[in-house]
Parts: structure tokens; sequence; C-alpha cells
């Protein structure tokens, strides 16, 4: 009787679809505010960016909490009126295109081309007009209370806790410094705990 050969690629495939039929729910933002809508990064002129510079720009805006959508050059930030603020660091893209050139034989040959350059969000630009900025929704008071068995177990632990008008909840590598949302913006103690009780 043959072994039957381990595939890896069937094995994760399976563990995947054995989570999914678990039923486990989605993660839940635990706060209100801050929400704002995720889309393509988009050109100056509003059209979609294509390619590795969707997921360079994604990463770019997840890394630095940008909530705009569109990028753009220095020189077309100033042609707008806007101002870089000092300090801002810009985002790498790649411009694909072709190009005619003659060949030894003096025949015409189109060759490919790949050239970076640099962006900003719009988020790092002061006195665009109106239309490139997205106001985050404001955060609403839910009347949530705290939890004193909660209170008492974090005081306990000495870690340093950090309460913020930020939307979004995070471990830093600070020694013991955490930070959340304000309590009453949050769906509830347990919610807003939650990545600390379970790290």
């Amino acid at each position: 009787m043959t072994k039957e050969k381990f595939d890896v690629y069937t094995h994760v495939t399976n563990q995947i679809v054995a989570q999914i039929e678990a039923g486990t729910p989605p993660w839940r933002k635990p706060w209100t505010g801050g929400g704002v809508s995720v889309s393509l990064p988009e050109r100056l002129n509003g059209e979609a960016c294509r390619g590795i510079n969707i997921l360079m720009l994604w990463a770019t805006a997840m890394a630095k909490d940008y909530s705009s959508a569109r990028w753009m050059t220095f020189n077309q930030a100033k042609l707008l009126g806007g101002h870089v603020r000092k300090g801002e660091k810009s985002a790498t893209v790649v411009k694909y295109g072709t190009v005619a050139r003659e060949d030894e034989n003096g025949d015409e040959r189109q060759i490919r081309y790949a050239k970076a350059y640099r962006v900003f969000n719009a988020d790092q630009i002061e006195d665009l007009p109106a239309e490139f900025y997205i106001l985050p929704d404001p955060p609403r008071d839910l009347g949530t209370v705290s939890d004193p068995a909660l209170e008492g177990f974090f005081a306990a632990t000495g870690a340093q806790i950090d309460v913020t008008e930020e939307p979004r909840a995070y471990y830093t590598s600070r020694p013991t410094a955490s930070t959340c949302r304000r309590l009453a913006h949050s769906t509830g103690p347990q919610d807003i705990t939650a990545p600390w009780r379970t790290s």
C-alpha cells in the first residue's frame, strides 16, 4: 500500500476553508469616528492607479494613516496652489511605457521602460482645493462606561495605556505602552481592550 503524498497547497487551502466554515466573525472596529472609504489610489486627474502602484500606495497610506486617495507630484501640487508640508516624505510609484528607437538596421523598435517618480498624498499637502480632502466621520459618544474588573486588571499590569482621539487602537514597542480610543466612543470596554487581552 502506497502512502499518499502530502500536498502543502491542499493542506493550507483546507485549513482556510475550515476556518471560514467555522464561522469566525470578521474583525470589527470597536469605536466610532474616523471612518473613511477605502478606494483605489488615484492620480491628480482622478484616474485610478494601476498595477504595482496600487499596492505600493495602499501600503504607504495604511502605514501613514492617510485618508485621501489622491496622489500627486510636488510640481502638480504647486500648480494647484498647494504646499507640501516641511518634512513630509514622498512615496515612489513606477511609470511603465514604451519608446520608439531605431536598431542597428535602421528599423524602428518599441523599447519598454520603467521609470520611478515621487508622489505625495493630498493629506501631506496644504492649501489644495477642498475637493482633495476627505473629512473623517466625527466620533459619537455612545455612553459607554468602564468595567471596574477590567480597569483593575490593567492597573495591576503596570502598563501605560494612552487614551487618544486617534481613530485606532494599537500596541507600540515602547516599554509597556498601548494606545486606545476614548471609552465613550467605543462599543464597550471589552471591545476597546481586546487587543491587549489577547496579546
